[in-house]
């Protein structure tokens, strides 16, 4: 054979060579292409699956229609005369509103911080002076304290008495005289309108 035979003789051998290791190549990447691709649908689908597995676990856990319209209560003022209260109630708890008389603003605006079992200034406890709002519930054991009819006592501070135990608030719901450890709580709440209270 001629050297120029063999010379191409080799070269097709090389070339028959090369396009067998290529078409390998090719097909070993589009396996693992393939492979990768099926390893994230399945974990995609999987994820998927799993969601919706776990929503009504988790939906369940969310705060009933009914409890989340209870969550703020909407109070017309305007009926409420001077000295006045009334109770609304707000997620189960009596809530008082007093339309303060210009006596009882004057008489809480007038007591000493020192002389307060939990001083608060009454400022600090009203967004309007006319208006205390307050959660109606004794800090000491958990009763309604008297106060809110006229004909109920008031204690020693004309404000709320509590008849379980004693404890005595003044004008402003600040504890003035017995066990209750702090003033009455004052919610949440915004004035939507001049006589118009969002509690809440």
């Amino acid at each position: 054979m001629s050297d120029t035979a063999a010379g191409a003789d080799q070269a097709h051998q090389a070339a028959d060579g090369a396009g067998h290791d290529g078409a390998d190549g090719n097909a070993e990447i589009d396996e693992k292409t393939r492979r990768d691709f099926l390893i994230m649908s399945t974990a995609a689908v999987g994820g998927v699956g799993a969601a919706m597995a776990v929503w009504p676990l988790i939906d369940q856990m969310n705060p009933a229609k009914d409890t989340l319209a209870l969550a703020s209560t909407e109070v017309d003022l305007s009926p409420i005369e001077v000295g006045q209260s009334i109770t609304v109630v707000w997620r189960g708890k009596p809530v008082f509103i007093r339309r303060r008389s210009a006596e009882e603003i004057k008489a809480a605006e007038d007591v000493k911080l020192a002389d307060l079992v939990d001083p608060q200034s009454d400022k600090d406890r009203v967004q309007k002076p006319e208006w205390l709002i307050m959660v109606g519930v004794c800090t000491h054991l958990g009763c309604i304290p008297l106060g809110q009819k006229s004909s109920d006592p008031k204690g020693e501070f004309g404000g709320w008495f509590c008849p379980c135990h004693g404890s005595h608030y003044d004008t402003s719901g600040r504890i003035r005289k017995g066990p209750a450890p702090t003033n009455l709580p004052v919610p949440g709440y915004e004035f939507l309108q001049d006589t118009v209270v969002k509690i809440g």
